[in-house]
């Protein structure tokens, strides 16, 4: 099932800057009210934030949640996650994922 977004937001940039055997790295810049889409994620991975992050997370099961993370801090989830994030703030935002193959 994809779920959709009913309030069209503009879509972040995802720029891919390693992709090998090993890890996946991805800058994504978010203008602000930018979102992700709905997407799952099949490998574990880490953030670490390069501004700060005002993040609107959108679940599965309709709960949202709004979370501040300092520019520089690092957390890391397991795979299997399943979301849409979207900038919340008043100033763009942007932030590398690791995913570890």
């Amino acid at each position: 099932m994809t779920m959709e977004s009913p309030i069209p937001r503009p879509q972040v940039t995802a720029t891919v800057q390693i992709d090998d055997a090993r890890v996946r790295v991805t800058c994504f810049d978010f203008p602000i009210g930018a979102e992700t889409g709905w997407h799952e994620h099949g490998l574990d991975y880490v953030i670490t934030t390069l501004t700060d992050c005002t993040m609107m997370l959108e679940g599965p099961d309709g709960a949202t949640s709004e979370v501040m993370i300092e520019a520089g801090t690092t957390y890391r989830r397991d795979s299997g996650v399943r979301h849409n994030v979207i900038n919340a703030g008043q100033a763009p935002m942007s932030f590398v994922e690791i995913e570890l193959k």
